[in-house]
Parts: C-alpha cells; structure tokens; sequence
C-alpha cells in the first residue's frame, strides 16, 4: 500500500487525463478533436499502467549478484510485463490513430465537413 501512495502524483494524472479525454469525445462535434480526445485517454491508460507497475525498489529483471538491493533479504525486480504492454499499446495506438485521421479525410473529402452533426443530416 505504501507503494501504491508513492505513484499519487502519476495516478492522478492518468486519471486527470482519463477524464479529459472522456469529456473531449463526449462533448466535442469534430471528427479530428474526437480522435485528439481518444489518444489522450489512451495516454492516461498508459501512464496508469506504468504507475502501478512502479516501484521504489525494483532493480531490473535479469539475475545479477544484487544483495545489496535487497529488502527484508529478497531482491524485487521490475515486472517487465505492464511495460511490454504498454509499448504494444502505443504501436497499436499510433496505427489505429493514422487509420482514424485517414477515415476523418475521407469523411471530409465526401461530406465537405467533419462536424458529426452535419454528417448526420447529410446521411438522411
């Protein structure tokens, strides 16, 4: 739990940038700011897994002679999983963030606009 208090800072940040994000694609009529708001979200979700995978402590995970660093007489390593996950999801993301403002042309070049509202309208 003490570590937990120690990542605060980047918690709340994650969350912060969660709940920008959330408001910018439930509130925000253009096409393009809609994709701005979904990489914001998803760089909160990346700075929440980090986060939590932190600690104080860790030495990296590969067997070395690490007495030093041990606490209460055992080394903790680093779990290198959140932080494989996380650089998959930024690959992931940066695809499926070009494929998103490839469509988002695409809309533009069929409806003249990227307000959602009007694209409606024009689909009726």
């Amino acid at each position: 739990m003490q570590v937990f208090l120690q990542n605060w800072i980047y918690l709340i940040a994650s969350v912060s940038l969660i709940g920008v994000g959330l408001y910018i694609v439930l509130t925000k009529e253009n096409i393009f700011r809609i994709i701005v708001g979904l990489n914001i979200i998803e760089s909160g979700t990346n700075l929440f897994m980090i986060a939590i995978a932190w600690h104080p402590k860790a030495v990296m995970p590969i067997y070395t002679a690490t007495d030093h660093l041990a606490v209460n007489g055992k080394v903790i390593a680093a779990d290198p999983l959140p932080q494989s996950l996380v650089l998959t999801a930024i690959v992931i993301g940066l695809g499926t963030t070009a494929l998103a403002l490839a469509i988002g042309v695409k809309i533009f070049e069929k409806y003249g606009t990227l307000d959602v509202r009007k694209i409606k309208e024009a689909e009726k």
